[in-house]
């Protein structure tokens, strides 16, 4: 279990994170989200030892997470920490970066663990193609490989899929989750995508002025934000009196009802238009099936989340 108590740390006399506590069990995930800027990556880098602490503690089992005062090299065996920015060796293969730290004096488990990961993240067709080749989101999939090559008890992920196109982004997350779930490795993301999160994590934390605002399971978050800052990070939403948050799926248009609107404007997103409309002095969002003209008046209701 991964223990976080009381977490203070400054830079430069700013203060970055203020009394941050948390726990982790062996082999859940999870996902720290907020704005640029909340702290994200840097409560990573404290969990890694990068950084030395102001104030508090951190436990993996019975392990103490110290800092570059108490440690020649940062980090720990058991754990590992893929950055935004890749420490990869750009002249060798695909396969040699995985392999790197996976020892010589059994070739055949060498390997086999190579083409174990080199399918996770699904780069089969570059195996033996150098590095310096590579697109910046297929290099991002080499880092993740080699992370696990060791298979950490532990990974922190800052950002794992921002460098990948989305039409492979979907499948790699799917590959990656599972394969950690499979082994029982912990994860923390950090991340700004909704869709890292939803179907993957065990618990989400909302970072925001230093502080932790939530700590709560996906479905319990997403179905009550509280705060404009959580919704916004799910989906596009409406602030109604007396109801509060409202995501822009909830106004569902009907012939009839107390609430009327006028539209503004209509954005084609793909699977519906999304109505920005007037309603009591304030704008409003809404998804609909089909295009509405601006000017156009119409009814409106608010259904509840299932």
């Amino acid at each position: 279990m991964l223990q976080v108590k009381g977490l203070t740390f400054s830079y430069l006399k700013t203060a970055v994170i203020q009394n941050i506590s948390f726990t982790l069990k062996a082999g859940d995930h999870l996902s720290v989200i907020g704005e640029s800027g909340s702290g994200k990556s840097t409560l990573l880098k404290l969990i890694y030892g990068e950084y030395d602490l102001d104030e508090g503690e951190i436990f993996w089992k019975d392990q103490q997470i110290l800092g570059p005062k108490y440690n020649l090299v940062i980090g720990y065996d058991f754990m590992k920490y893929v950055a935004q920015e890749f420490d990869l060796m750009p002249f060798v293969t695909v396969s040699e970066n995985i392999g790197k730290h996976l020892s010589n004096f059994y070739p055949n488990e060498k390997q086999d663990r190579i083409d174990e990961l080199i399918e996770v993240v699904e780069l089969q067709d570059f195996a033996n193609t150098k590095v310096k080749l590579l697109s910046g989101g297929q290099k991002q999939r080499v880092a993740l490989a080699r992370a696990l090559a060791k298979q950490p008890e532990i990974i922190l992920l800052d950002e794992p899929f921002s460098h990948i196109d989305n039409f492979k982004k979907q499948s790699l997350r799917r590959s990656l989750f599972r394969y950690l779930k499979a082994k029982n490795i912990s994860c923390i993301v950090a991340t700004h995508d909704k869709s890292d999160v939803l179907g993957f994590a065990d618990r989400i934390i909302v970072l925001n002025d230093t502080k932790i605002i939530a700590n709560e399971d996906p479905q319990t978050l997403y179905k009550n934000p509280r705060r404009p800052l959580i919704a916004s990070f799910f989906d596009e939403f409406n602030y109604i009196e007396p109801l509060g948050l409202v995501y822009a799926h909830q106004l569902i248009i009907v012939s009839h009802s107390g609430q009327n609107a006028v539209v503004k404007s209509s954005y084609f997103n793909g699977r519906c238009f999304l109505i920005e409309a007037t309603y009591k002095d304030q704008t409003i969002l809404l998804e609909h099936n089909e295009d509405l003209e601006a000017g156009t008046i119409f009814h409106f209701k608010i259904e509840p989340l299932n």
